[in-house]
């Protein structure tokens, strides 16, 4: 990627430009190399498989305490989220399908009282993302997805913990297949360090 060309597409002065540079070489999503450019970096599957050992210890902890605790309104969310999953399968819509994910999982988290630890989540699963994203735009597996979230809807209604935690293990490592899958289609966005 080229500062000179994003600054100019954007049209924007390149300083703006090199800052968000530095900031998504933080987050791990770029490597620069001084006087050579600046690159998309490669998925690490070290990181993206610790990103969801920790996603799906705490997940598991959370889907315990919600159990039976969430409030009408948490609930209304929840399936007014998985309504709106439901259309974004039937129209393809993965980026809108990632987000919604993404919200459904955090509304859970902040039934709970736990916004800053879902945040904690976000920002140590970047790689884990970076899959997802990959993975949805290849339309693997939606309708399960989809299932599963109705699934642990359920079980948190009905206050039942061993099988909410049981369901939100097997959403997780879900990740673990498309990860083998994408990895043998796109090799070349991985590496194993």
């Amino acid at each position: 990627m080229s500062e000179q060309e994003i600054s100019e597409q954007f049209k924007v002065s390149r300083t703006p430009v090199r800052e968000v540079f530095v900031h998504l070489h933080q987050d791990g999503l770029v490597e620069i190399y001084p006087q050579r450019g600046t690159y998309v970096s490669l998925i690490n599957l070290k990181a993206v498989e610790e990103g969801r050992w920790v996603r799906e210890i705490m997940e598991k902890a959370v889907m315990e305490e919600a159990a039976g605790h969430l409030t009408e309104e948490h609930i209304y969310q929840l399936e007014s989220n998985l309504a709106a999953q439901e259309l974004s399968c039937r129209n393809k819509n993965y980026l809108e399908m990632l987000a919604l994910d993404d919200e459904f999982h955090a509304t859970i988290f902040r039934a709970c009282g736990r916004d800053r630890t879902y945040e904690m989540l976000k920002q140590l699963n970047v790689d884990f993302y970076r899959v997802r994203v990959l993975r949805l735009s290849h339309d693997f597996h939606w309708d399960q997805i989809l299932s599963q979230h109705r699934e642990m809807l359920q079980a948190l209604r009905q206050g039942s913990r061993e099988a909410a935690k049981e369901i939100i293990g097997e959403h997780l490592r879900m990740v673990i297949v498309e990860k083998a899958q994408l990895l043998a289609e796109y090799p070349e966005f991985f590496v194993d360090v």
